[in-house]
């Protein structure tokens, strides 16, 4: 029944850790992997098979075996950065999932994905609001990841900067059997089952991995199993039904929080001490399924019909001070939610002749919709208190799509499309207390978002195109939660950003074994979605004025015999803000830190999304959010990067001996800088001293590890531009 025995040992460093990696399989098919190929065929950038080579766009296709073969398959951070113009910030924290942003859109996410479409064998992995979770693709099983840039995202509306998605494999004859053990430093395991076979009308594959690691830095352990199944059966021969079920499990990811420079020169393992004092985690599971029905209508006409339903659960456990989160507008420190999700698609395509060119058009329907609980509590210390938020928010996401490629000349073809999404957006507050108003309230937002690429093929290797493109990215749930003048009710004043991305680039196939992409775009943004105050434990968010992003990407990939090859990806990205406007970074002091007054201005030519992200394993800076970076000197953006990594903050709240856990009390104003200092808190009041609303009054001061009075207050001085992001460390980073 079964070949030849095949084993296979692999040696590889995944971050500081040693992986090796041993696969036992049960057929002479195990080695069947998918084939690497100069011209990958994808999906996703037409909705119709096609060589990616011959589309005016920028679409990258990873295959099966560059996924798996000697890999953790853990996180697609190990996958993307072979697609120029994607970065994957890749924390190596399991409590905050991965950031991916492409072509600098999803920078501003705190944690998890925004701004990008993820997708999993056509089921999307995003909300309808557009929060995105790559944990849920099953690397183990993949058997191509494809990744869409540029003008033509938009045509899978809101939050759509680029696309991403994963493809299973299939079920192979004769019937495989796979297993395999992944062990490594700091207590890193995996262990992965997997199976697929076909059987007439039948084809199935499913696939099951543990995951567990103990981490390299204190108080950051997790584990995680998984499980993915993909089942089709053939009714006759031009109807097909695919069934896709994936899910996994995450309990009480530990973690550790962000490191200041000097902790991490003492000891780049600890954890802050505070994660150990509120006993920082979070548990999540996600569950989700799918159905496909797939009908050849003729010899020109296809149908496609989809629904999916699914369940995401959330805890997480936050490092927001105590007196913080007695506030009572707080959500306190722990944020918990039970979200349900679903959503149908129906696609038609149609392939013809027109002018005596082949025309294939495309036109669909897509729905979306998400209903959560979420509710906030106290963190005593690790423990669940008593509650602080208690809210339902329901999400609409309704979207209508034409999409059209047509070769009107021998040489020459267009594709173009124009989508129209409406988004609705509905919050109904059960939690209405003297001081928190009802913020309840619901908007809605709609937008058309049209495409057009031209593509010439100057010789049968060598392809040049221009493309251009419209989308838009709406507000999530919790931006549009809190006004920023603190007033009850949705804040209706926030917008979606809408950018219009202009793309030129060449395809060059260099001899039978070698390919060459570049691509040049410029992208211009209205209406960036930003942070504009940061008060009683609520941030706000404001549209900020308009920003450019130039950038250039490269991708080369050449096959050296011998089972060697090479792949080079290069991105060059520019991204500034056009136009001033005025932020109040979170509690930074230039603004008014009683009133949270937005009394700062951005000046035009600011460095877009430069604040380094908060949660690493080894060496980044102490927690920082983008979202409020309003860094103000340096005109080069290299050198803002080298001073928000280097550059310690010259001014911090100091910790009186005698303050117990907890607080947050200041000396009394007017106070000199010595009696600031001193070892009573006995003068002291829960809100800062009114000199401390102008820059000029304020002495010079410095924060002691944070283990008891959380008073985060960081500097101004143009010495120190890091200082503005540096707003509420280690506090307010929830799931959305």
């Amino acid at each position: 029944m079964f070949g030849r025995l095949a084993s296979l040992l692999t040696v590889r460093f995944c971050g500081s850790a040693a992986v090796w990696t041993v696969l036992l399989a049960q057929s002479a098919a195990w080695a069947q992997a998918a084939s690497d190929t100069l011209e990958p065929v994808v999906i996703t950038g037409t909705r119709t098979e096609r060589r990616a080579f011959d589309l005016p766009m920028s679409i990258d296709a990873i295959s099966g075996s560059q996924i798996q073969d000697g890999k953790a398959r853990v996180n697609i951070s190990e996958d993307l950065n072979r697609v120029p113009g994607t970065f994957v910030q890749n924390r190596e924290n399991f409590a905050q999932e991965l950031q991916i942003t492409i072509r600098g859109f999803g920078a501003r996410s705190q944690f998890g994905t925004r701004g990008i479409k993820l997708i999993a064998d056509g089921i999307p992995a995003s909300t309808p609001d557009g929060q995105g979770s790559p944990g849920v693709f099953d690397l183990g099983s993949a058997a191509r990841i494809e990744v869409l840039r540029g003008p033509f995202s938009a045509l899978y509306g809101n939050h759509s900067g680029g696309v991403v998605q994963v493809f299973s494999e299939s079920g192979t004859t004769p019937p495989t059997l796979s297993a395999d053990l992944t062990f490594g430093s700091y207590g890193f395991q995996r262990y992965g089952l997997k199976g697929g076979a076909v059987s007439g009308s039948f084809n199935g594959m499913a696939s099951a991995s543990y995951f567990s690691v103990d981490g390299y830095r204190d108080h950051s352990a997790a584990r995680k199993s998984q499980f993915n199944t993909k089942l089709g059966y053939d009714l006759n021969v031009s109807n097909r039904l695919t069934l896709v079920a994936t899910g996994f499990d995450q309990p009480n990811a530990q973690d550790p929080l962000g490191l200041t420079q000097a902790q991490v020169q003492q000891d780049p393992r600890q954890a802050q001490p505070v994660a150990i004092a509120f006993n920082t985690r979070r548990s999540l599971d996600n569950v989700q399924g799918g159905l496909i029905w797939d009908s050849s209508l003729g010899a020109n006409d296809t149908l496609r019909v989809m629904a999916y339903v699914g369940s995401r659960n959330n805890e997480q456990y936050l490092a927001v001070p105590l007196d913080s989160q007695q506030a009572a507008t707080s959500s306190g420190g722990v944020s918990a939610l039970d979200r349900q999700f679903g959503g149908a698609s129906v696609r038609w395509t149609r392939r013809q002749d027109l002018l005596e060119g082949p025309l294939t058009w495309t036109a669909g329907v897509d729905y979306d919709t998400s209903s959560e609980a979420r509710q906030g509590y106290i963190n005593n210390l690790g423990v669940r208190g008593a509650l602080k938020r208690d809210e339902d928010n329901d999400v609409d996401n309704l979207g209508a799509y034409l999409q059209a490629e047509w070769q009107f000349l021998p040489r020459w073809s267009i594709s173009a499309g124009v989508r129209y999404t409406q988004v609705e957006f509905t919050a109904a507050d059960r939690y209405v207390a003297a001081g928190n108003p009802n913020d309840s309230g619901s908007t809605s937002y709609g937008e058309w978002t049209p495409t057009v690429g031209l593509m010439f093929n100057v010789t049968s290797a060598f392809n040049v195109y221009a493309s251009y493109g419209r989308s838009f990215e709406t507000p999530t749930t919790v931006e549009l939660a809190y006004r920023p003048d603190g007033g009850s009710g949705v804040n209706f004043a926030l917008q979606p950003s809408t950018s219009d991305q202009i793309e030129l680039g060449a395809k060059l196939l260099l001899g039978p074994s070698t390919r060459l992409n570049v691509a040049v775009f410029d992208i211009r943004t209205s209406g960036e979605i930003v942070i504009a105050r940061n008060t009683g434990g609520r941030s706000s968010f404001q549209n900020a004025g308009d920003s450019s992003r130039l950038g250039a990407e490269l991708m080369l990939e050449s096959g050296l015999g011998g089972g060697f090859s090479t792949h080079v990806a290069l991105t060059l990205l520019n991204a500034r803000f056009d136009s001033a406007f005025r932020s109040c970074a979170p509690l930074a002091a230039f603004c008014n830190p009683v009133t949270g007054a937005n009394t700062a201005v951005v000046p035009t030519g600011t460095a877009c999304q430069v604040c380094p992200m908060r949660h690493s394993s080894r060496t980044l800076p102490i927690a920082t959010r983008r979202s409020g970076c309003v860094e103000r000197s340096k005109s080069s953006p290299m050198a803002r990067w080298r001073s928000m990594t280097s550059t310690p903050p010259t001014r911090r709240a100091t910790r009186s001996p005698t303050c117990g856990q907890g607080s947050n009390r200041w000396p009394a104003a007017g106070a000199s800088a010595s009696s600031r200092a001193s070892t009573t808190c006995s003068a002291g009041s829960t809100s800062e001293p009114s000199s401390w609303a102008t820059p000029t009054a304020v002495t010079t001061r410095r924060r002691r590890p944070a283990t008891s009075c959380w008073a985060h207050r960081p500097s101004t001085s143009s010495s120190a531009p890091v200082a503005a992001c540096l707003a509420r460390p280690f506090a307010e980073f929830a799931e959305v």
